[in-house]
């Protein structure tokens, strides 16, 4: 079956970022195997991701749990080994369909949403976790989640200490308007000081520059579907 033109486009788009990604790690000296892309499907249909799965890519971001929940479980029947990921706000009453749908949960944001997930978790010991990471807002935005960087210390060893959460590193997302490689830096700067090797920053228009600055998730949606 020939792919019609935007879904072409997506496979060639797809493409693309696959080679930029690798050229920025032979850039910043690094193994490109060390840098995850994660497709962020948000708002787009089965129909405009399926090019995207069958060229191989299997790492795909989400940002509502009721999206992914109406989309996502019948393309896993097909393609068991795609790793589906939280990269928006969680809300606590969607904590137990988070649980069941994602495999990386990037926005651990506050306290009450750590100690929902350590009771969630403890109800049922048999479940895999997800892989937990903290975000962290770094510009200080008041309308944006995450901790704040002088508190993300203290969350993090109240995650580790108090609720028993595996944190595996760090997320940020740059204010709009201001150059990212400041709020890359400081985020890998906290993730060295509290031993966290995964770094998720960096999207469509920064994702190589933040691989410069030891991204290993990057987040990359309008560059690979085009706008939404």
């Amino acid at each position: 079956m020939t792919l019609s033109e935007p879904l072409a486009g997506t496979v060639a788009h797809l493409a693309q970022v696959r080679a930029n990604l690798a050229r920025a790690c032979a850039d910043a000296g690094r193994d490109p195997a060390s840098v995850k892309l994660v497709a962020v499907s948000k708002t787009f249909g089965p129909e405009s991701i399926l090019p995207a799965i069958e060229a191989g890519q299997r790492l795909f971001g989400e940002n509502r749990v009721q999206e992914s929940k109406a989309k996502w479980p019948a393309l896993r029947e097909r393609f068991p080994d795609i790793e589906l990921h939280l990269i928006g706000p969680l809300q606590t009453n969607k904590l137990r369909e988070a649980l069941e749908l994602f495999d990386v949960i990037h926005t651990v944001d506050r306290p009450s949403l750590a100690a929902a997930l350590a009771k969630e978790l403890a109800r049922d010991p048999a479940r895999r976790p997800p892989r937990l990471l903290v975000q962290v807002n770094t510009g200080e935005e008041p309308q944006k989640a995450g901790v704040v960087p002088q508190e993300a210390d203290a969350f993090i060893a109240t995650c580790r200490e108090e609720h028993k959460l595996v944190i595996e590193g760090l997320m940020c997302i740059p204010p709009a308007d201001e150059p990212a490689a400041p709020h890359f830096a400081l985020l890998a700067k906290i993730a060295r000081r509290n031993g966290l090797d995964v770094l998720s920053m960096g999207m469509s228009g920064d994702y190589e520059t933040a691989i410069a600055l030891g991204a290993t998730f990057v987040r990359v949606g309008s560059a690979i579907f085009g706008g939404r």
